[in-house]
């Protein structure tokens, strides 16, 4: 009773002789607002699309990727004396991902030069009509002259590359059209029915064959002999 006693009178000394007021929060909890969570997770879907692909990292100015048959056959054209290469690679291609790094510092150094990218995935048939068959893989055009030369590197042969790059960048002048792809490519091209794209191919120069070869030798007038003599001996 004493110990009672005691813990009363202590517990009302504390307050003063007042009844302690105790509340209690009988509201209801509050709920987690669900939209937060909801509204997160569009933000990390768009964090994640933004990611760049390796063949997309390192891009210079003059750098493209090419989106059509026809895109590749009219920056060809439009490019002029300019040189070009063709970049044929695959996302899957592990010589294609350790090379893009250099072809990039390439691309940074040579800024005159066009580079043009032709995912193989994406474009396949159009490959297959261009005798693409192997990756990474390379071709260089210029102006009239056409496709210059084509071939297949990798790290370990990259010198092909670069000594490719020093013969055919300094600059050339011609008074012809543009040349881009040869003409059995296009004619392939608009063959290929997964492809929309039309050409029409060039009107064929007639060939001499050796009878009209000699019917234009007897209409040509003939030199007497001693003419003919004198002329060839000035």
């Amino acid at each position: 009773m004493k110990s009672q006693f005691l813990r009363s009178s202590s517990f009302s000394s504390e307050f003063h002789g007042k009844k302690p007021l105790l509340r209690v929060n009988r509201s209801k909890p509050k709920r987690v607002n669900s939209q937060i969570s909801v509204s997160a997770a569009p933000k990390m879907t768009l964090r994640i699309g933004k990611v760049q692909k390796w063949w997309e990292k390192g891009h210079q100015p003059n750098m493209r990727e090419v989106t059509s048959a026809q895109d590749l056959v009219d920056s060809l054209l439009k490019a002029g004396d300019k040189l070009v290469i063709v970049d044929f690679f695959s996302p899957g291609c592990g010589g294609c991902k350790a090379l893009h790094p250099k072809i990039c510092q390439f691309a940074e150094m040579n800024p005159d030069v066009e580079f043009l990218q032709v995912n193989y995935e994406e474009h396949k048939s159009m490959c297959y009509s261009l005798n693409v068959h192997v990756l990474p893989f390379f071709r260089f055009y210029r102006g009239a002259h056409g496709r210059l030369c084509s071939f297949s590197c990798t790290n370990a042969t990259i010198k092909k590359f670069r000594d490719a790059l020093a013969k055919h960048t300094p600059d050339r002048c011609s008074l012809e059209p543009t040349k881009g792809l040869e003409e059995k490519e296009l004619i392939a091209l608009s063959e290929n029915r997964d492809l929309d794209f039309t050409y029409t191919p060039k009107p064929s120069q007639p060939v001499l064959t050796p009878a009209n070869e000699e019917l234009a030798t007897e209409a040509a007038p003939s030199l007497p002999k001693e003419r003919t003599l004198i002329t060839a001996w000035r």
